[in-house]
């Protein structure tokens, strides 16, 4: 079979991100799809941890960065521990996802590290490697977080990450054009995924019947989920199963038939296009409720929704997310780990 040029470089950049955080043999996210290479999926009572750290007042100064949004809000919960903690001062750097890799690289490498970072779960592998982070302390019980969620910093069978937040992607899509293509309900299956696409452009008068990304794994992975397949088998990769091939052929066709754009401008932001109605349908995490709110005004009220993943098989979407994880460079790691346990209180989540 041959595959197509933009089909390949899916394929490699898929293997690429999902190679480069390593494996131990476990899937991770078991509960909810998610790849998490290099994560363990073993129960997350079986995961080693470090020594337990002072329960006590703590002091002095805190480094701390956080990513894209996240980064930029998690000032709200630094100034509630420090009214608590008044002898510690928090310092936040937000960090963009799209530089958060390298720049972790290379603070860990030139022992420049903060005390503390967010951390996407599907680069726990990776810096785990390295050796630059801290286990996490005993004092953490595993149980009382979401076991999936606890998995993502499980790596070689020790704990490096707390979890801080879970999140699923779904298909959002333009209510308002989709009634003006003839479509009342959101498609529940493959198939309905393509002929919405195609009324979308041809009938609601997009521009596109989709936003679909080709060197986007996370999009590309659910259909995989949802077709039956697998990326890992627990000892090699099976990007040439029948599956794969099966749900790579189906997302391919949306660019073969001109349903989807098939390059994507670097730095392409997709929440203004949606809401011009350029590109009707996409694939994204809860965090765009509130970017389409923003963007669109009272101009967009009532005129888009969400829906689950299509179903093939099984209606199987991505579960990501970002845990906290500690630099074993940080001078001051026992006023980290209080903030840590301070974000994980329940009262806190909720904030």
């Amino acid at each position: 079979m041959a595959i197509p040029r933009r089909s390949a470089a899916l394929l490699a950049a898929f293997a690429i991100a999902v190679g480069a955080c390593g494996s131990n043999g476990g899937n991770g996210g078991n509960g909810g799809g998610s790849t998490q290479p290099g994560a363990s999926g073993a129960p997350a009572a079986s995961a080693s941890q470090g020594a337990a750290v002072s329960a006590g007042p703590v002091k002095g100064n805190l480094t701390i960065w956080g990513m894209g949004n996240e980064g930029a809000k998690l000032d709200v919960l630094a100034k509630a521990f420090m009214q608590q903690n008044p002898d510690v001062k928090i310092s936040i750097t937000p960090v963009d996802w799209g530089q958060a890799v390298a720049k972790l690289q290379t603070a860990i490498g030139g022992k420049q590290t903060p005390d503390i970072s967010q951390m996407g779960t599907d680069m726990m592998g990776q810096f785990a490697q390295t050796g630059g982070l801290e286990p996490v302390p005993s004092n953490f019980q595993p149980s009382t977080y979401f076991e999936s969620a606890w998995n993502t910093g499980v790596v070689d069978g020790t704990a490096y990450g707390v979890p801080w937040y879970v999140e699923t992607r779904l298909l959002y899509y333009r209510t308002d054009i989709a009634k003006k293509a003839g479509i009342t309900a959101a498609p529940k299956t493959w198939d309905d995924l393509k002929a919405m696409a195609t009324a979308l452009k041809e009938k609601g008068g997009a521009q596109w019947g989709i936003s679909l990304g080709s060197k986007n794994w996370q999009e590309l992975a659910p259909f995989i989920w949802s077709d039956g397949g697998d990326i890992y088998d627990g000892e090699n990769f099976t990007l040439d199963s029948p599956q794969v091939v099966d749900a790579l052929t189906f997302y391919d066709s949306f660019f073969k038939e001109g349903l989807a754009p098939k390059s994507v401008p670097e730095g392409f932001d997709i929440t203004p296009a949606f809401v011009k109605g350029t590109h009707p349908m996409f694939f994204s995490g809860p965090w765009h409720v509130g970017l389409i709110t923003d963007a669109g005004g009272a101009d967009i009220k009532g005129k888009w929704a969400v829906a689950p993943m299509p179903k093939k098989q099984s209606a199987t979407s991505f579960i990501g997310g970002s845990n906290f994880v500690v630099f074993k460079d940080s001078p001051n790691k026992e006023a980290a780990w209080a903030f840590l346990q301070f974000v994980s209180d329940p009262k806190q989540q909720v904030k």
